[in-house]
């Protein structure tokens, strides 16, 4: 599989180590193949479709007799569905999903699954499109690209709207914040952005909490892999050609650390492994399974079908604590480091840079188990250093999941939004929490702000890593040249 390099006229530190230079034609065709793939939507000229037309399809039943809905394929093959509500106000929002999901193809149903989820929206009377994206797997660019894709689409089939805003949840808050770094400062694509939920701390630091687990629970289960079976790194997240299912990893979880269980029924060493496990990561043990998964299978795919096996993890220098004995726990576990190449491509296909335009409305559970709350601090800090913090509003609320919250703020959130961006005037936390009452009259489904909630920052939660060369730190000239060779056009 192809493999992301700098480019040849890299002037940064790995360049002055001697790494040969690469002509910048076979870095345009490598850059197609793997992490970005963002070969349409930049490409497309004004008068070209971006793919099909989307055609007429049964709404979900909770937008039936609401809306006209739409589904279709890209030119890259992306799957995609659309709705009009019958009383449309004239403004769209695009959603980008969460995951990723690790199917090889785009799914169909994910798109016609997510408008009914959001379906709110179109209730508020907004058009709906959202991308399926062209395969599964890992890849924020190139779900970025999908994403500009069904908005274009949009507007060859319906027109311009009067506006038009960004929705991401969970990682598709990634995506969604980089469509709007990357796309958003052409006039007329996205007039603002709602993130929810979002994985707002990038690629190359936004997974160490997992880095962690990967390791800490390998010390203490040993069964992952078992020492009868071939041996791998285990930044590698699994091993390429593993047969492994999410049922045989549940397996293996429970097997060391009974946590299907119920607690009286956990042998003293699974009670104890356990303990020490959530203890040391931090990670909720209502969420420790998906947490696993995802740096099993999601590694997996990160690193081998990505970054053609190359690493971009690090816990070199990390001290675990909170164990029954932290002094055994730092002198067993698993070390390794980053190769900085790897880093520096998974950063630049998802670390943000903060260079935003556009209005910014963020909404995230205080308990997210998933997603940490913390994610948000990286957020504005991120922005903050790129000086564009007074495009950021933050709210936060004291809900205990992760894939939904209430849908009386959603439609407060983008209200408040909507309103911004036609006035002018930012709002306050206080001042959106106020409003919520409004659509909770209509919803009920609960208004849980806290105005006054402010996050910890992101290191408080995850443990930093030793520095290196990612997106945001590089030369603006680096990032142009960069910019040149993908085609994205981001301006000097």
């Amino acid at each position: 599989m192809p493999t992301l390099h700098a480019p040849a006229h890299d002037t940064g530190p790995a360049r002055r180590r001697g790494r040969p230079a690469v002509v910048a034609a076979a870095l345009a065709a490598v850059l197609l193949g793997t992490l970005g793939n963002v070969t349409a939507a930049p490409a497309r000229a004004a008068d070209q479709p971006a793919g099909a037309q989307p055609v007429a399809a049964d709404c979900p039943p909770n937008l039936a007799d609401k809306a006209t809905c739409y589904t279709g394929q890209d030119a890259n093959g992306a799957h995609y569905a659309m709705a009009v509500p019958h009383r449309w106000n004239g403004s769209l929002v695009v959603h980008a999903h969460g995951g990723p999901g690790l199917g090889d193809a785009s799914d169909p149903a994910r798109s016609t699954d997510d408008l009914e989820r959001w379906a709110v929206m179109v209730d508020q009377g907004y058009a709906w499109a959202g991308s399926s994206y062209r395969r599964g797997g890992y890849g924020a660019r190139m779900a970025a690209a999908d994403t500009e894709n069904v908005r274009r689409l949009f507007t060859d089939r319906f027109g311009r709207p009067g506006h038009t805003y960004l929705h991401g949840q969970s990682w598709g808050g990634n995506v969604a914040a980089k469509a709007a770094e990357t796309y958003g400062r052409r006039p007329g694509a996205y007039d603002g952005v709602l993130l929810t939920n979002g994985v707002l701390g990038g690629g190359s630091r936004g997974y160490d909490y997992r880095v962690d687990l990967r390791v800490v629970y390998q010390y203490y289960c040993h069964n992952h892999p078992r020492p009868t079976e071939p041996q791998y790194p285990l930044w590698q997240g699994l091993r390429p050609g593993s047969t492994m299912t999410t049922a045989g990893l549940r397996a293996r979880l429970q097997e060391c650390t009974g946590y299907a269980s119920d607690r009286a029924d956990r042998t003293a060493s699974q009670q104890r492994n356990l303990d020490d496990i959530l203890a040391v990561t931090g990670i909720p043990e209502r969420t420790l399974e998906s947490h696993l998964r995802f740096a099993t299978f999601t590694f997996r795919d990160i690193v081998t079908n990505r970054l053609d096996g190359r690493n971009p993890w690090s816990n070199r220098g990390v001290r675990y604590t909170g164990s029954h004995d932290d002094k055994a726990l730092n002198a067993g576990v698993e070390r390794f480091s980053a190769d900085p190449t790897a880093r520096r491509d998974l950063s630049w296909d998802s670390d943000l840079t903060g260079r935003v335009s556009v209005p910014v409305l963020t909404l995230h559970a205080i308990d997210d188990p998933t997603a940490f709350v913390e994610h948000e601090a990286a957020y504005r800090a991120t922005l903050r250093g790129a000086g564009r913090d007074e495009n950021l509003v933050q709210t936060f609320t004291s809900e205990h999941e992760h894939s939904s919250l209430s849908d009386s703020e959603y439609a407060n959130s983008l209200s408040a939004l909507d309103a911004w961006v036609r006035t002018g005037h930012r709002p306050s936390p206080r001042s959106i929490a106020a409003g919520c009452a409004a659509f909770d009259a209509a919803y009920g489904d609960g208004c849980f702000y806290d105005p006054g909630f402010h996050p910890a920052p992101y290191a408080s939660r995850v443990r930093p890593r030793p520095g290196g060369l990612t997106w945001p730190a590089m030369t603006a000239a680096q990032e142009r040249a960069w910019s040149r060779i993908e085609g994205i056009g981001i301006a000097p």
